[in-house]
């Protein structure tokens, strides 16, 4: 054995075994970093440091790649607390999706387009599912619920992550320099709001999201 096939050698046993839990879960790192837009296999392979034919022998296809890294992310997200009652649980559940969403902003637009969805995703949209029950709701309002609250959820985590700037110097830079901008007693209201809201001491964006799920949580208990 020559010197070059012992070091190939010691590399080989030193690299993890690639199975398909090390494939997708590098490939939500690898779309952290990149976006999904710009995953593919050649690339994921290059991450893996293993030719793109090896991917294949442990996940079929790209579309199963996605269906398993969207997997991922849902099992990130905490379920509704069994113990706590429904309007509690499900905002605390609310609050880690945002969290988990702000982590991997390229899952928001997919959590709900697989077709094929994994057992933590299933597990997930039955844990929701049941808290609405618990909580007296009919079918009925149920479909009424979850819709609403991950529309708000999904829409806000879409949001978050689109702004060039939600707090700090960051935003009241940034909404100082378009007020700036403004021509002379033009645009009073959007003024006003700016100068008078956003560029307060302490302004968050962030913080809108606790106050509208709220709105929508008691709107919804108002409505059992």
């Amino acid at each position: 054995m020559t010197p070059t096939d012992s070091q190939e050698m010691s590399t080989k046993e030193k690299r993890p075994r690639l199975n398909a839990e090390r494939v997708l879960s590098s490939a939500v790192a690898l779309a952290d970093e990149i976006g999904i837009e710009q995953l593919t296999i050649r690339r994921l392979a290059d991450a893996l440091k293993v030719k793109p034919m090896t991917i294949y022998h442990h996940v079929p296809n790209k579309e199963a790649i996605i269906d398993g890294m969207v997997d991922l992310v849902f099992a990130e997200i905490e379920n509704p607390d069994p113990e706590l009652d429904w309007s509690s649980a499900i905002r605390g559940r609310c609050a880690s999706a945002r969290v988990v969403l702000g982590r991997h902003p390229w899952a928001t637009p997919l959590m709900e387009t697989r077709t094929s969805p994994g057992p933590a995703t299933l597990a997930h949209h039955d844990a929701v599912l049941g808290c609405f029950r618990r909580g007296g709701m009919s079918l009925e309002m149920t479909a009424h619920a979850y819709a609403l609250v991950d529309a708000y959820v999904y829409g806000f985590a879409l949001q978050e992550a689109s702004l060039p700037a939600t707090s700090g110097t960051d935003i009241a830079e940034l909404a100082a320099d378009i007020a700036e901008h403004f021509p002379a007693g033009a645009y009073p209201h959007l003024f006003e709001f700016t100068t008078e809201h956003v560029l307060k001491p302490g302004y968050d964006f962030t913080s809108e999201f606790e106050f509208g799920l709220d709105l929508i949580l008691d709107g919804l208990t108002g409505s059992i």
